[in-house]
């Protein structure tokens, strides 16, 4: 066989009785220093990512927050363990190789750092992939599909050596799978940058992987990069252009992004106003809301400018194809004046792509005339 079954059953049943559980990573005689001894240097600048904080020891490790309780200690390649380190702080140990990476947003971060070799094992089959270079990987047998969120393979998980699951909050979902993840060893990075109140602390996120990989001085110069290209639109005052942001589900209901999502905040950074700005706040993390076409069309009707998803059921290319959907966008005034635009369907795996996400927002807006515009996201419907 290709693998060692008895392998896995073995671990399997260790674990299920308890004393095959995973304990941290031995600690080291050479540990010279406690974790109560510790001492932070310094933290990591973060303009506006508030999901996330690196705090930087004077051992050289790093101590990685995120959200309200998942605490992370990076151990330098050859470094000592601390002693004392408390259960409940994730350790890490870099060299960060053999990922398996299942929360998709994450990768066109790992491409810009120039660690896409760093992601060994996939919760996405090559199909699904809209980062070429991951694409190619898969293809080229570096990255192997590794099974989804809720169903991995943890025998080919443990034959690859895996270091690091990097996941979505969708394994909150299937808890018994990160227990076992955990049970062999192997530390669980729940990424949560879709949490970010600010479009642009999403991109920020880049900082995290960074700081895993040791590739800061890059991501830094990246980020710096970005933010000098946006100061421009940034700057400028608003449009007052209202835009309706969209798509219709398969039982006809349509829906919308909530106000405070990230997408309707990069359509009010862009120059524009989302047209929804009056939904009801709700307590979940949910970032849409389906309503039925009639509250839709009293909405959006008179919205200047008009965004399709795509990212369910598909581009669309035509006006056609956007009325197959529903005849009542005909009385839209976007669509009467041409002003209609759908998403890429890479738009939503390449999460660095927000900084030109509002650059074409903005050009939408800010056009006199909708034709021609050269978009790096949005193609307008013919």
């Amino acid at each position: 066989m290709r693998r060692n079954g008895f392998l896995l059953v073995l671990l399997l049943l260790l674990s299920l009785c308890g004393c095959g559980q995973a304990e941290k990573p031995a600690e080291t005689d050479g540990a010279d220093i406690a974790w109560d001894a510790l001492e932070r240097t310094h933290s990591m600048d973060l303009l506006y990512a508030d999901q996330f904080s690196v705090d930087y020891l004077q051992n050289g490790c790093k101590i990685i927050t995120i959200g309200d309780a998942d605490t992370y200690l990076v151990v330098p390649e050859g470094a000592p363990i601390p002693s004392g380190v408390p259960e409940e702080v994730t350790v890490i140990q870099q060299p960060v190789d053999s990922v398996y990476l299942v929360a998709t947003s994450a990768m066109d971060l790992f491409r810009e750092l120039d660690a896409i070799d760093a992601v060994t094992l996939s919760g996405t089959d090559a199909a699904g992939w809209y980062i070429q270079e991951a694409k190619a990987a898969m293809e080229a047998g570096e990255m192997v599909y590794a099974g989804k969120y809720s169903a991995p393979d943890y025998e080919l998980i443990l034959e690859q050596g895996c270091g690091l699951a990097v996941e979505s909050t969708m394994i909150y979902h299937t808890p018994e799978v990160m227990e076992q993840l955990e049970r062999f060893g192997i530390p669980v990075l729940v990424e949560r940058s879709s949490y970010e109140s600010h479009p642009l602390g999403r991109m920020e996120w880049i900082k995290l992987y960074a700081a895993l990989l040791g590739k800061e001085e890059a991501a830094q110069a990246y980020f710096d990069r970005q933010m000098e290209t946006l100061a421009p639109i940034l700057e400028q005052e608003n449009t007052g252009k209202t835009v309706a942001f969209f798509y219709i589900t398969s039982n006809g209901a349509v829906n919308v992004r909530r106000p405070e999502d990230y997408i309707a905040k990069a359509i009010d950074l862009a120059g524009g106003v989302y047209i929804f700005q009056d939904l009801p706040a709700e307590d979940s993390a949910r970032s849409t809301m389906n309503m039925q076409m009639e509250a839709f069309y009293e909405g959006a009707r008179d919205a200047d400018v008009l965004i399709y998803n795509s990212a369910i059921d598909g581009e669309l290319q035509t006006m056609e194809d956007l009325l197959d959907k529903s005849g009542l966008l005909a009385d839209f005034k976007a669509v009467r004046e041409g002003r209609v635009w759908c998403t890429g369907k890479n738009l939503f795996q390449e999460s660095l792509g927000l900084g030109a996400l509002i650059a074409d927002l903005h050009a939408i807006v800010d056009a006199d005339d909708p034709d021609g515009l050269d978009l790096t996201y949005l193609h307008q419907l013919s």
